[in-house]
């Protein structure tokens, strides 16, 4: 279990926020993760592994247009999984792995081609994730180094909307947990 995990666990169960995860290049490795941490009963709803491309459409609602022309390692690709998986079990926020991890190339995309996608509720507060976030990763290393890399980045990008949509009152209680004042 990673820290980041553990983070992600603690700041949702704060929040009475709910995760869902869908991924392809790490194939369930993010779930896994999260899952790792004691109490993410309480915050994760589920996860869906669409590795197949046709799987992107039929279960997670991609665009088999966007599928069809650019191809299932795509930012816009990344974005609509993790608003579809969070549509589909329901959760308040969702995230995303899509890309390359090798040995070969896909979608004329080379090796370690990856993007991460957040997507959260919308809210008037300053650092809102606004819907959304994708971010592309161009990542060296192993097969195995780049699908782990991926879930570190993922959960880093959702670390990053959810420390941003802190309340006040939410930072107060950090500050207390950390010896602050």
């Amino acid at each position: 279990m990673s820290s980041q995990a553990t983070e992600v666990v603690r700041l949702l169960t704060v929040r009475g926020e709910t995760l869902a995860v869908a991924e392809s290049l790490t194939g369930g490795l993010v779930a896994a993760e999260i899952t790792s941490v004691p109490g993410a009963s309480k915050v994760f709803r589920g996860s869906v592994t669409a590795y197949a491309t046709e799987l992107k459409h039929g279960l997670l609602g991609v665009d088999a247009t966007v599928l069809a022309q650019r191809g299932a390692v795509d930012p816009q690709v990344a974005s609509q999984m993790a608003v579809g998986v969070r549509k589909v079990l329901g959760a308040d926020w969702g995230i995303a792995t899509t890309g390359v991890a090798g040995p070969e190339p896909q979608d004329g995309k080379p090796v370690g081609t990856v993007f991460v996608a957040v997507d959260g509720p919308l809210t008037d507060r300053p650092g809102s994730a606004a819907g959304g976030k994708v971010e592309a990763l161009r990542l060296n290393g192993s097969r195995a180094e780049i699908r782990m890399e991926s879930v570190r980045s993922v959960l880093t990008a959702l670390l990053e909307q959810l420390a941003g949509e802190q309340t006040g009152n939410e930072r107060a209680q950090d500050t207390e947990r950390n010896g602050g004042f």
